[in-house]
């Protein structure tokens, strides 16, 4: 099990300075990911086109393209079209001519104020975990960050994502993601707008990166099969867990309780031993050799039950040091025990976070598709009502056209209007079928009539 760092990092102007570029050289990951710029004008875009497509050496085997075309800038400027056309033409109708907009595209780029599009890097792992891993390992997070781009395009529906493009020839493998933040119901100007403040704040960022790590890690574990976590933010702090609630907690505890025991009773036989060991020693010094044999000392009786008193402590004593080496080994796996607990249970949290961001996306969409549903339904109502009223109308059509094929004197101007009808699909061959049997049944009556009246 492995901690990886994460980072999401969206371009700014004060990464301009020297010493944010100074600082993202100097990134574990050896990416220059976070000295990416604001994105102001179509100068710097076509910059970050180069970059991104690698068009300064045109080698492209190590770039893999998830969303877009080969060209960044024009994928800008079309999504300018698609977005802002409608809104930069409504607007010009009530300007006059110095202040109508010819070209959002380049108004924008030619205006400070603005910036013409954001460039979002994300970036799962550091040098030295990607250093370990081979070309096929690196490519398979290809899928990681291609559901990081649809998860950002689900946490911020206002950003519409221009580019996105995995970079594989550096150290660490990252995506580059360009954008464009849009702000609607604008009460000046253009009522939608470019609008990087109003879709990027400070607090949102923060949110957006908290939940988009839990998703890429759970998303990372997914793809590779694995159990790894996060490490903790560089900024603020991460909840504890309270081992207090994990698993066989309490038998741990009384485990520890019954050693502690152990250790105070060994601790206080040691103190003893240590008393003893003086007076022996001072037994030892104080011993005289025997008269008959200089190899030989006289030992008092008092002075040899010292000694046997002295011999049994020692025996405690290295008793109770074998119950310190089992509390030792105990504390260790203990310790072991509490660690993993600790990893696993992050693990599960994170997983379990990721799943309910999905999960609350997931409920979100069907609830909107359950209000179109109702809508479609009773479009679909009304569609009906629609369709029966028509054909009611159109029954009244062919009965009315029926009627006139016996009308000796109109007869013939409507059975060339229902020929007409009939030639641009309105009426069926059915229909038209019972208003020639009418039209032939009218004329062949008046036919035998005249014949009739010629005999007589």
């Amino acid at each position: 099990m492995e901690e990886l760092a994460y980072s999401l990092h969206l371009g700014s102007d004060k990464n301009k300075k020297n010493t944010s570029r100074k600082q993202a050289k100097e990134t574990a990951s050896g990416t220059t990911s976070k000295s990416n710029n604001a994105i102001q004008n179509a100068r710097q875009l076509s910059r970050v086109d180069i970059h991104n497509y690698r068009k300064y050496d045109n080698d492209q085997d190590d770039i893999q393209i998830i969303r877009g075309t080969t060209s960044l800038y024009e994928d800008v400027k079309n999504l300018y079209i698609n977005e802002f056309e409608e809104a930069r033409i409504k607007y010009n109708e009530t300007q006059r001519e110095t202040r109508k907009i010819d070209d959002y595209f380049t108004h924008i780029s030619e205006n400070a104020k603005n910036d013409l599009a954001c460039e979002i890097i994300i970036e799962l792992g550091d040098k030295k975990y990607w250093d370990t891993k081979n070309k096929e390992f690196k490519k398979r997070m290809t899928n990681v960050y291609s559901k990081q781009v649809d998860d950002l395009e689900r946490m911020v529906p206002n950003f519409k994502i221009c580019s996105a493009i995995i970079h594989y020839d550096e150290t660490s493998p990252h995506i580059h993601i360009v954008g464009v933040p849009i702000k609607t119901k604008s009460k000046y100007g253009m009522e939608k707008q470019v609008g990087k403040s109003d879709v990027f704040t400070k607090e949102s960022l923060t949110k957006l990166q908290d939940k988009m790590r839990i998703l890429c890690i759970e998303s990372f574990n997914r793809e590779y099969n694995l159990v790894n976590s996060l490490k903790p933010k560089m900024k603020g702090r991460n909840i504890d867990i309270n081992v207090k609630n994990m698993d066989n907690y309490s038998l741990m505890k009384e485990q520890l309780n019954r050693n502690q025991d152990k250790l105070e009773k060994a601790n206080k036989k040691s103190l003893e031993l240590k008393e003893s060991s003086n007076d022996i020693k001072d037994v030892i010094f104080k011993l005289k050799p025997t008269i008959t044999n200089k190899e030989n000392v006289v030992l008092k009786k008092e002075d040899k039950d010292k000694l046997l008193n002295y011999i049994d402590k020692v025996d405690n004593t290295n008793s109770e040091y074998q119950n310190i080496q089992e509390l030792s080994i105990t504390l260790k796996d203990v310790d072991k025990e509490l660690k993993d607990n600790k990893k696993q249970i992050k693990v599960l949290t994170e997983n379990n976070n990721a799943l309910e961001l999905r999960n609350k996306k997931l409920n979100n969409k069907i609830m909107e598709k359950d209000k179109k549903l109702d809508i479609l339904e009773k479009e679909n109502i009304s569609l009906k009502s629609i369709v029966y009223n028509l054909k009611e109308k159109f029954k009244k059509l062919v009965k009315f056209l029926t009627k006139k094929m016996f009308d000796r004197e109109e007869r013939e101007i409507y059975y060339d209007v229902s020929k007409d009808l009939y030639s641009h699909g309105i009426i069926e061959d059915e229909n038209m079928n019972e208003i020639y049997d009418d039209y032939k049944y009218s004329k062949d009556r008046e036919s035998i009539n005249k014949n009739d009246d010629f005999e007589l």
